[in-house]
């Protein structure tokens, strides 16, 4: 593998979505929390220290950060339905969040729980999403494009599928 920082591929949204890519990319979101729950029941405290290439976040900040960042996106597409001034997403410093002491002491199965909790409320929103609801927009500073929420959701299945790869190269026995 070439870049172990995208082992997926950067996250490319498409311009538009058909109604069976965006079932599928709901699917995705659905089934995470079991595949982060799957493929952390087993883990030592050593292979929460491991990571998937020199300088990277840990198993554990990798697996805090799944968790912070789904219910970021939850929270994001709640604000864009329901406040119309709503036009540049929130953001967050991640770093200085993947190295906040909840993150680097922490137990992870409180943020496996908080991804079994937050997901199914995502994806039922996800799903209930009119065509003029997922044509909302907001504008993403770091990536600096503008997003809409059917793009939100793919980046979303993506960012969940990015950080399961970060795991599994970093624990090859997985």
């Amino acid at each position: 593998m070439e870049d172990r920082r995208y082992p997926i591929g950067p996250f490319s949204p498409q311009s538009t979505y058909t109604s069976d890519e965006l079932s599928t990319i709901l699917s995705t979101i659905a089934d995470s929390p079991a595949q982060y729950q799957a493929i952390t029941s087993t883990l030592t405290p050593d292979d929460l220290t491991k990571t998937y290439r020199a300088g990277s976040w840990t198993v554990q900040q990798l697996i805090h950060h799944v968790s912070d960042i789904q219910f970021l996106h939850f929270f994001r597409m709640k604000k864009a339905l329901t406040e119309s001034d709503y036009t540049t997403l929130t953001l967050i410093d991640m770093d200085a969040w993947a190295n906040t002491t909840d993150v680097t002491t922490a137990s992870i199965d409180g943020s496996i729980r908080m991804l079994e909790g937050i997901t199914p409320r995502y994806v039922r929103l996800g799903q209930t999403l009119t065509d003029a609801q997922l044509a909302i927009q907001y504008y993403h500073p770091v990536r600096e494009y503008w997003i809409n929420q059917a793009q939100a959701l793919a980046m979303s299945a993506w960012h969940l599928q990015h950080h399961l790869a970060h795991i599994r190269l970093a624990l090859p026995t997985t």
